[in-house]
């Protein structure tokens, strides 16, 4: 029996992948801390056993510049701006990109921490 999300898993893992979200075992743990919900929850996600409600998938999309209709749906490209980053992320240096990745990966705490210090 195949799990009844695996095509959105497949899509999520694959939108993680390009973000060099953090790899292995500890991806359910970093999932969950990043966005507050159990790691049953992240695990079930990453399995294809459950989808996130709208407003998380609508979080994620925007969080890893991936088209909200392709992570819901698998319809259109992956990036947003037509296989593109957007125009935002066009100005942006490689180290910049890598920084910014790397930022998002942290869970909440660990950002503001992050912003209180370089402030």
């Amino acid at each position: 029996m195949t799990a009844p999300y695996e095509e959105f898993a497949e899509r999520l893992q694959q939108t993680l992948d390009r973000v060099r979200f953090v790899q292995g075992r500890g991806r359910t743990g970093a999932l969950a801390d990043r966005y507050a919900v159990s790691r049953e929850t992240a695990r079930k996600w990453l399995a294809g056993l459950a989808l996130p409600e709208l407003a998380r998938i609508i979080e994620l999309a925007k969080d890893f510049n991936t088209s909200f209709e392709w992570l819901a749906t698998g319809r259109g490209h992956a990036r947003l701006g037509v296989g593109e980053k957007s125009s935002v992320y066009q100005r942006l240096s490689d180290d910049e990109l890598r920084l910014l990745d790397a930022f998002r990966n942290l869970p909440e705490a660990k950002r503001k921490l992050l912003v209180e210090f370089l402030s």
